[in-house]
């Protein structure tokens, strides 16, 4: 039965279920859908956009699970529709659908469930299907067909073309060369392992797991005691292991850019929680590859010299840049994954008969995590365990996006394609890693292997599990959301958020509590076997699948590329000094080059607490950091850094060099981290997207990889993880546009202390800046921005010329870091050197440099200031200049004094005299524009246009006061507790809740025992809160936010009797604090907490800009009564917000409430929300209670905060936030005595 509910003249809320609604459950519908009215007819006149009928939404998934635990039973699907009145609307296909009227049939699937079916003919199903298998795998499956004695089902041609896929593996990076008639001695793949094989140095794990290794430090894990149940806080020296990652989506990004980029987001994160036994994903990475986006405003010279628009398959590249970020960040924000370091390059040449762009999109996310080193390989099954699948249902999606992956986006029909795209469900993930994490902190982990599902669903998680065993699965076992589903579909679809694991039986029941617990779906699909076979088996006794593991996984011939090297040399571009001026407003508005704020400006970078640096810097905070830093614990010491790095362009005038260069980048980029063992610290991940079987790109990605592992080897370094996606070509009937070949490298590295990290900001006073040269060529512009401005590509690319060289200038640089000689300093790369200078200037608001380049060897200044040599540019104090030449001396490498500080605002540039003076703020904000232009169609015009005009207006400022000494011992708190102390409180977190840990810890550090405290706890009775004093509500998206942020949070506790009840006894006690945060701050305004005997009580609503905001700003923390905040009155203070609902609605005058803190600021973004009079907290009347939408709990160490007073960032060991969780304590401590 459909119900339907009119929320405004355009909204409509369908409600699917088994019976009658009830008055009682029609009165809280009414509630959880704000108001919204249902209707007595059980049709909608009109023309509606909806979700597809077969196919439930993650929307509907989490809507459905909110009415569940408000004790409504019997609701099946709640989805949403809007009216709409064009003609022909714009929608996503993939997606949603367009309704002619709503009745009670919008739900009603006709399709019914296909049959198993015996394929007789293997090349017609082939092509019918668009499995992309070769004629060599056809001709396997035909012969084993015979040997069989039997027709393969479509399940197994089905899984076998996923399973070996080129996508799943890699069967060009294994296959053997044949480069101008002569067979190379050495496959791609073995080349790459050449690097692990030659320079091992602390490598675990390589090439055997979804994830690499690095032996790590030891950190201190910070978890609950038992996670199957509330309990308490404590801490644990563990020996830990680095994990590095980097995985691409381009195909499903092309085709459907949000979800996309969402799912390879997702798989990204699952393939660092399928590590080993288990591991744990901190921080991640982005990439996005483009063609250009063409926005229609007046300049812009590069775009009218790019090949003509195309007519675009799916979506424009602007659209894609929009949504595939939108999709990735969204992902990252719900789950709980900062993203902390990234690239962005947008690119279109027409040159040789060959159109070069990136219409077949480039979308990388990356990251780094943890395990422990016990548990980073993993075991060996044994006969008879079970095997366990957790996470959503299937559902018709992302049916062979493995093969689909594998061709050329376009060769087959849109359904294929589309068909292969997935959907994401970001919070269903989480709770999922919630039990892995559990199992990674666990000290006797009792999984044996986990596996994520990603390419290939089911069919290729499992038989991996399974595969040294034999396995047999019961299809009834696994979860379906569509009962259409055939045999083939339940078994190989792609349904994101799942991981399946092998485990003894005897370690089941436990497991499945912790799941429950964390509301994780927990399915056991099957066992494992002594037989070597894969049994997919029906109730009925059919099997879909009963192969040999051997002839599953293929013995098919290995694969030959046969190609003739093609010599081409691209064009120059003519340039003169005089156009300097030009030349460099062109090159500072690609964007490449330009300002990424559009970017990092809506995704966290926050959260976990753990981050030491990402993206912005500055009191400007200005995303110009290239280098992404986290801890491994909260002391603060060990961590980790990241930085990317490519040279698509260079790789275009010679292969070899675009590896090299790509490399050097990253490396120059993750330079300014303190390393533990300087580049023997550091492995890499090589991402290769390439235009395979186009005439002379397989001898060029065979040149390119050869390279990629010299470099590397020659370095020291090694190569133990990576991805290829080799059919990077998009086609428009005939024609073809092809991808410039491109190895995106991903480096980390442990870093011996996070808090010496040297920022890319110039320091305001007197000092000497020196260009450090690690490329040993000569200056050349071939592969540069400035020749893509131009239009061109250039005809001779730098590279490095002497390994040796390079890694000595590496060491002189983390010799000069190690002895705190650097004040700043920043890689030379996309836009040269001038656009190194002007970005070490962009994040201060006074001061520029004198530069004078007549120490440089070459004497043609365009070259000097736009050639993009790897090279470093430090700043040196004058008071330690000699100490800082001495080191640089001794390491023998090439080095350049070429200027100073000076007060006046201006770069000016001399070379055997005055050449060129630029206006520093003039050209921070031409950098600035391309940010806005693309700002505008996530924030609209008129956020878009507030934030262009006030970033530089709005510094980060502090005012704290000299009575604050910033060290532990001053506030009578250490590290290292020895005991417990008995005050007691709990944090609250329900599901999708993702700031928990940086709380607990922050309430631990003040001198709390802390206990984790889960919905389920509280809506079961398991856990009364009698025995705590204090409850924090933490951070997140529960339930994705779904009907409003927190309000499925708040009918958890207003609809269930044991929930409700504890709330109310502990609100009741005298002795009590609360503190909502965020995602708790919502939930405090929806339950009434704050103003419970106000008429009308404040509400929060969306950010103006209708998006998630990030940011690390200024707040001022007002004169009010609120315990926790009472020894922090008048002070102003750095802090991070990440949210998308933090308007504050407060009735009447904003003097009426008891206003905590302001943003410092009133105008959008340093007012991030928009909320009246800047409010950003309020506490209630006695000041018990307080609820606050930034996160201080994130920023009570200096090295937490994005920007701190530099006289204080060395010496103080916490920020005045730490203050106020100590107030709580006190207070506690007094109340209870």
């Amino acid at each position: 039965m459909i119900t339907f509910f009119k929320k405004t003249s355009r909204l409509f809320i369908a409600v699917e279920s088994d019976s009658k609604l009830s008055q009682e459950t029609i009165a809280k519908l009414t509630w959880l859908f704000s108001g919204a009215k249902p209707l007595k007819s059980t049709s909608v006149k009109g023309t509606f956009i909806g979700p597809r009928a077969e196919m439930i939404t993650p929307w509907s998934t989490n809507a459905t699970e909110i009415t569940r635990n408000m004790g409504i039973e019997g609701i099946s699907r709640i989805e949403e529709f809007e009216k709409t009145d064009d003609e022909t609307p714009a929608f996503d296909r993939m997606l949603r659908s367009l309704y002619h009227g709503l009745n009670s049939r919008i739900f009603t699937n006709t399709r019914k469930a296909e049959e198993i079916v015996s394929i007789e003919d293997i090349r017609d199903y082939n092509l019918k299907e668009g499995l992309a298998l070769s004629p060599d795998e056809q001709e396997y499956l035909m012969k084993l067909a015979q040997r069989l004695g039997r027709p393969l089902t479509d399940s197994e041609v089905f899984g076998f073309s996923q399973v070996n896929s080129e996508h799943c593996r890699h069967k060009i990076f294994n296959g053997t060369f044949v480069i101008d008639g002569e067979e190379k001695p050495l496959s791609l793949f073995k080349m790459i392992k050449q690097t692990s094989q030659e320079n091992p140095n602390r490598l675990v794990s390589a090439y055997k797991d979804n994830v690499a290794f690095v032996e790590g430090p030891e950190a201190v894990q910070f978890a609950p005691a038992h996670p199957e149940r509330p309990d308490f806080f404590g801490e644990r020296v563990v020996k830990t292991v680095i994990s590095l990652k980097a995985e691409t989506h381009n195909f499903p990004t092309t085709v459907e850019p949000f979800n996309g980029a969402a799912t390879g987001t997702g798989g990204e994160i699952r393939d660092r929680m399928g590590g080993g036994k288990a591991s744990l994903p901190i921080a991640g990475t982005a990439v996005y590859m483009t063609g250009y986006p063409r926005p229609d405003v007046e300049g812009r010279e590069w775009e009218k010299k790019a090949p003509a628009a195309r007519k675009w398959l799916y979506q424009t590249p602007e659209q894609i840049l929009i949504k595939a970020s939108n999709g990735a960040s969204d992902f990252g924000n719900k789950f709980g994954q900062p993203l902390i370091c990234g690239s962005l390059l947008t690119f279109e040449h027409e040159e040789h008969d060959r159109i070069l762009a990136y219409d077949k999109v480039i979308m990388l996310a990356g990251g780094v995590g943890s395990g422990t080193l016990k548990d980073a390989i993993k075991g060996e099954p044994e006969p008879g365990m079970k095997v366990v699948v957790m996470g959503g249902d299937n559902y018709r999606i992302g049916m062979g996006g493995g093969a689909v992956s594998s061709v050329e986006t376009g060769e087959y029909d849109n359904s294929i394609e589309l068909n292969a795209v997935q959907r994401a469900n970001p919070e269903m993930q989480k709770r999922v890693s919630n039990v892995v994490r559990a199992l990674a902190e666990m000290e006797d982990n009792p999984c044996v292997s986990i596996h994520d599902h990603g390419a290939g669903g089911h069919l290729n998680a499992l038989s991996e599990l399974v595969e040294s065993t034999g396995g047999k699965i019961d299809i009834a076992a696994l979860p379906v959301g569509d009962t259409t589903l055939s045999a083939k579909e339940i078994i190989g679809n792609e349904s994101q958020e799942r991981m399946g694991l092998v485990m003894d039986e005897k370690h089941i029941d436990k497991i499945r509590k912790i799941a429950e617990r964390e509301q994780a779906p927990f399915y056991i699909v099957g066992e494992t076997t002594d037989d070597s076979r894969f049994v997919f088996e029906q109730k009925d006794g059919v099997r879909p699948i009963d192969l040999a593991m051997a002839d599953m996984f293929g013995n098919s011939p290995k694969t030959v590329m046969r190609d003739e090297t093609v010599a081409r040399e691209y064009a120059d571009a003519p340039y003169r000094e005089a156009d300097l001026q030009k030349y460099l407003e062109e090159v500072l508005q690609l964007e490449a080059v330009a300002c990424k704020d559009w970017l990092t400006n809506k995704v966290d970078r926050s959260v976990t607490g753990r981050i030491a640096r990402q993206q912005c810097q500055g009191e400007l905070q200005l995303p110009l950091s290239d280098c992404g830093v986290v801890t491994l614990d909260y002391r603060g010491k060990s961590g980790i850094a990241t930085s990317i790095g490519h040279a698509p362009q260079a790789a275009l005038i010679d292969p070899a060099k675009g590896s090299v260069l790509s490399i050097a980048e990253a490396l120059t980029n993750i330079s300014g981290a303190q390393l533990k063992e300087g580049l023997k610290s550091v492995s890499l991940s090589a991402n290769w997207m390439w235009p395979c079987k186009n005439a002379g790109e397989d001898a060029a990605l065979y040149r390119a990889v050869e390279s990629c592992s010299r470099f590397a080897r020659a370095l020291g370094i090694n190569i133990p993880t990576g991805k290829d996606s080799l059919s990077m070509t998009q086609k428009y009937g005939e024609q073809k546009v092809m991808a410039p070949g491109t190895v995106i490298i991903s480096a980390a590295g442990e870093v011996g202390d996070i808090r010496k990290v040297v920022a890319p900001v110039a320091a305001r006073r007197k000092s000497t800046l020196i260009l450090i040269d690690f490329s040993g060529d000569e200056l050349k512009l071939g592969g540069s921005a400035f020749m893509q401005s131009l239009g061109a590509v250039g005809h001779d690319a730098p590279t490095v010329k002497a390994p040796e060289a390079f890694a000595r200038a590496f060491r002189a640089l983390q010799t000069l870091n190690e002895r705190g000689l650097l004040l700043a300093q920043h890689d030379v790369s996309a836009g040269g050197l001038v656009t190194t200078l002007l970005e070490m200037n962009f994040a201060n608001t006074s001061w520029g440099m004198d530069i004078n380049l007549d120490g440089m060897m070459e004497t043609d200044l365009v070259k000097v200031l736009f050639a993009e040599n790897p090279g470093v540019v430090i700043q040196v104090a004058d008071s330690k200049l000699k100490s800082a030449l001495k080191v640089l001396e001794s390491a023998d490498i090439r080095f350049c004094e070429i200027g100073s500080m000076k007060r006046e605002r201006k770069l000016s540039i001399a070379m055997q005299g005055p050449k060129a003076e630029f206006d520093i703020d003039a050209m921070r904000t031409l950098w600035y524009r391309s940010s806005y232009l693309l700002d505008r169609d996530q924030s609209g015009e008129k956020c878009a246009l507030e934030r262009f005009g006030n970033y530089s207006r709005q510094p980060v400022k502090f005012r704290i006061p000299d009575t604050f000494t910033g060290r532990l011992a001053d506030l009578g708190l250490r590290f290292d507790r020895p005991e417990k102390s008995g005050v007691r409180c709990a944090i609250i977190r329900e599901k999708g809740v993702n700031g928990d840990r940086e709380m607990a810890y922050s309430l631990y550090l003040a001198g709390f025992d802390v206990k984790d405290v889960h919905m389920t706890d509280l809506t079961s009775g398991r856990e009364t809160l009698d025995d705590v004093n204090m409850i924090v509500f933490c951070g997140g998206f529960s339930n994705s936010d779904v009907l409003g942020s927190a309000k499925g949070w708040a009918g958890g506790f207003l609809y269930n009797e044991k929930a409700r009840e504890t709330l109310r006894r502990f609100y009741a006690r005298e002795d009590t604090l609360s503190l909502g945060i965020c995602n708790g701050c919502q939930l405090m305004m929806e339950l009434g907490l704050i103003e419970p005997d106000a008429e009308k009580k404040p509400a929060m609503d969306h950010n103006v800009s209708h998006k998630f905001e990030s940011a690390f700003l200024s707040l001022e923390i007002a004169d009010s009564n609120s315990v926790m905040l009472s020894t922090l009155k008048g002070m102003k203070l750095g802090i991070w917000v990440a949210h998308g609902e933090g308007r504050f609605l407060l009735p009447g005058n904003v003097s009426d409430h008891n206003v905590a803190a302001k943003y410092a600021y009133g105008l959008y973004p340093g007012n991030p929300n928009g909320s009246r009079g800047s409010v950003a907290a309020i506490c209630s009347a006695d000041g018990r209670h307080l609820a606050m939408m930034p996160h201080l709990e994130r920023a009570i160490f200096p090295w937490q905060n994005a920007y701190y007073p530099a006289d204080r960032l060395h010496h103080d060991e916490v920020t005045p936030w730490i203050e106020a969780f100590v107030n709580a304590r006190k207070w506690v401590e007094e109340k209870t005595r």
